[in-house]
């Protein structure tokens, strides 16, 4: 193996090595701190305050403007009361107490593989040791997670102003059931809870049956003969479970887009509370292929709250700046909301920023989102992503073709050399820079580049990244199979099946690579299809599956130019 095949292999492990660990997140640990780490769900929901629907709240307050007391006003009572809404994408369950939002589930994306019954699974349970199936099969994905008597997301509040409305009062809603699964309108519903003689709320909701967004109007109607002073306050909470499984390149955690830039922090890192602002195009919670995002009216006056409550409650909020409401008059708050999958083109459409929720990366997602649209426009013909994947690995090898073959004619002029770069080591053993000078002289007199083999490879390497990344964090590839015992493209290959097909043809690429005298040089490339096959152990089986037929691809190149006259 000469210098420069060997300078190129060991480039390529470096900047996999590097990227590994300085560009790749580490494992997003969920756990709280140290002092609420032994809190478990069941002790946590012992410790929320009890829910009880037929009770009725205290007596809601309006503190006065001039004085900053608080006299009573009349008491909303109510007991708590379901209202659904049925779309073709979601199916949506409020509730009265705080019109807030009690389930959010996903119709189109299920907790697990829907058909995970490959040919090992099949024997298996032939044979008596199969693992059955769960009951009713995977469940639908469900974007609220709260335990019982914690505040639920979507919640209003007034902060710092004269209403002091308690954001878990009952409201009357204007139906029980808002079904969109065979209108093509979007239709409203709206909650309505009433102080008499003060002020009275109308939260209303506009859902559409094509669409994961939704509209929201909180609308404030002063009833009262002075004004009011007030500034909304939109909420979406969310329960971390510790002992939940954590996915190494996920993020379960708050996320906003505040002035053109990210900000997602570590849940396990979050300080108690924390205000940022202005400029928040939108804010909310995301999980590695799910957000649920809420889109102020006014970016610009408009500050994101995130803060971490007891019994791993973290809470994200919209705050809007202070209005007046006259007496006679409504201050109207109005939302935009998002809650589906991270779906590249869903939420590109949106105009809001929300694509930026998918984590390319900063740098790479210039090449990850043209693979990404590439995969999908040929998923629309082959109506397979693995198929899809094999495709497109045939259309980078054609465009980078004729960098193969000059490297491939590289290689094979170098392999004639090889008696005479043998003898010039064994003449200039004991002396390097004789050796090197000597080197080049050769290469320069049969116009032989010592590098041209490495500049394929190093093209590829942005390319290898860009399509991980795609890979990786798209949704399009999660729970979509190839064949067989790969039913998830996104995912590690359950039996390590196509890591070590594709190290064999590593192996077989290393074998066809003209080798050099040096003995040590020999050693370590017997290693390095050991090494990536352990590399790619538990990369996405649609990267794995890529980087194979590249290889197999780049094997005929090999042959086809080994074989051509000199």
């Amino acid at each position: 193996m000469d210098k420069r095949t060997l300078l190129a292999v060991v480039l390529s492990v470096i900047v996999l090595m590097v990227y590994q660990n300085f560009f790749v997140k580490p494992p997003v640990k969920t756990a709280p701190p140290q002092q609420e780490a032994s809190v478990s769900s069941q002790t946590a929901a012992q410790q929320a305050p009890p829910t009880d629907p037929g009770k009725a709240l205290a007596p809601a307050t309006i503190r006065t403007a001039t004085t900053g007391r608080m006299p009573t006003a009349v008491a909303v009572t109510g007991a708590e009361r379901d209202v659904t809404v049925e779309t073709p994408l979601f199916r949506a369950v409020l509730t009265t107490k705080g019109a807030a939002l009690k389930s959010f589930q996903l119709k189109n994306y299920k907790t697990s593989v829907a058909n995970s019954e490959d040919i090992v699974d099949t024997f298996m349970r032939m044979i008596g040791k199969g693992t059955p199936k769960p009951e009713g099969g995977p469940k639908p994905i469900e974007l609220v997670h709260v335990l019982e008597g914690m505040p639920r997301p979507l919640a209003v509040s007034f902060p710092d102003s004269t209403l002091n409305i308690p954001d878990s009062g009952f409201y009357e809603a204007d139906g029980s059931l808002l079904d969109l699964t065979k209108g093509a309108e979007p239709r409203r519903l709206t909650f309505t809870q009433s102080y008499p003689g003060e002020l009275r709320i109308d939260k209303t909701f506009t859902f559409h049956p094509d669409k994961y967004s939704f509209e929201m109007e909180v609308r404030v109607h002063n009833l009262g003969d002075a004004p009011l002073n007030q500034s909304g306050s939109l909420t979406w909470y969310q329960y971390v479970d510790p002992a939940a499984p954590v996915d190494s390149y996920g993020h379960d955690g708050p996320v906003s887009y505040i002035a053109n830039s990210m900000d997602r922090p570590e849940v396990s890192k979050m300080e108690p509370d924390k205000t940022l602002g202005p400029n928040v195009s939108w804010g909310g919670f995301e999980s590695k292929y799910f957000m649920a995002s809420m889109i102020p009216q006014n970016p610009s006056l408009t500050s994101f709250r995130m803060s971490k409550e007891s019994g791993n409650l973290i809470a994200v909020s919209l705050k809007g700046p202070k209005n007046v409401i006259p007496p006679g008059q409504p201050g109207v708050f109005n939302y935009s909301l998002y809650l589906g999958p991270k779906d590249y083109t869903i939420i590109k459409d949106q105009n809001l920023g929300l694509e930026n929720a998918i984590d390319f990366g900063d740098w790479l997602k210039w090449l990850a989102i043209p693979m990404l649209i590439t995969l999908k426009f040929l998923y629309g013909y082959v109506g397979n992503y693995g198929i899809a994947i094999i495709i497109l690995t045939i259309m980078i090898k054609l465009i980078f073709w004729p960098l193969g073959n000059k490297s491939y004619k590289s290689m094979k002029e170098m392999q004639k050399l090889q008696p005479l770069m043998a003898a010039l080591r064994e003449k200039y053993k004991d002396d390097k820079t004789r050796l090197s000078q000597e080197s080049m002289a050769l290469y320069k007199t049969h116009k032989v580049n010592p590098l041209g083999g490495c500049l394929p490879m190093v093209v590829q390497i942005p390319v290898f990244f860009g399509l991980y990344k795609a890979l990786l964090y798209a949704i399009e590839l999660r729970h979509s199979p190839l064949f067989w015992w790969i039913q998830d493209l996104s995912a590690k290959d359950p039996y390590y099946i196509t890591p070590i097909i594709m190290g064999g043809t590593m192996f077989i690429q290393q074998k066809m690579t003209p080798t050099g005298a040096d003995p040590m040089q020999a050693k370590i490339m017997l290693f390095m299809p050991i090494i990536f096959t352990f590399m790619f152990l538990n990369f996405p089986s649609g990267l794995v599956i890529y980087w194979l037929f590249n290889n197999i691809i780049s094997i005929g190149q090999q042959v086809y130019i080994n074989k051509q006259p000199s």
